[in-house]
């Protein structure tokens, strides 16, 4: 089977995904990523118990996670709007880094790969904004899907 690019049409251009004749079924997807910091400025975070003058950076990153997960559609061009039925975002500190998992349900046509990766991006993203007072040597890395279930083919990593 020769696979190929599903949102291009045939001169090239990009095209949504006519998902229209597929059955909704039960899908999900989970994706992770760090927020790696210097070790100083992940002892000062952690003695603050993540807490910031702006507030918690770890639950202000859940709700920005939280928000851009339902906002996919509109960030990524060719994604469907898709009913949500479960968001779960988690944040835990593990050797100078915040570990980020996001995971995202629906009962659709399509999958939710593309909302569980936004989800952990804009995550990290709120968790770098909050903390680039401290210092702007801060990595966001490893951001991947671990698992999606599903639709044609089920994923893990």
């Amino acid at each position: 089977m020769k696979k190929k690019l599903s949102h291009t049409d045939e001169s090239g251009n990009a095209s949504m995904v006519d998902v229209s004749e597929k059955q909704s079924s039960a899908r999900t997807a989970i994706a992770s990523g760090k927020v790696i910091f210097p070790s100083d400025v992940f002892e000062i975070l952690a003695a603050q118990d993540f807490l910031g003058h702006k507030g918690s950076i770890i639950q202000t990153a859940v709700i920005a996670g939280i928000q851009a997960v339902k906002k996919t559609s509109e960030l990524i061009p060719l994604c469907h709007q898709i009913n949500l039925s479960k968001i779960q975002i988690d944040i835990t500190p593990i050797d100078n880094a915040l570990q980020v998992i996001c995971k995202v349900k629906c009962n659709e046509q399509t999958g939710v790969e593309m909302e569980a990766l936004t989800g952990v991006s804009v995550s990290a993203l709120t968790i770098y904004d909050m903390c680039k007072a401290l210092s702007h040597d801060i990595k966001i890395s490893e951001i991947q899907l671990e698992q999606k279930t599903g639709g044609k083919n089920d994923f893990n990593r």
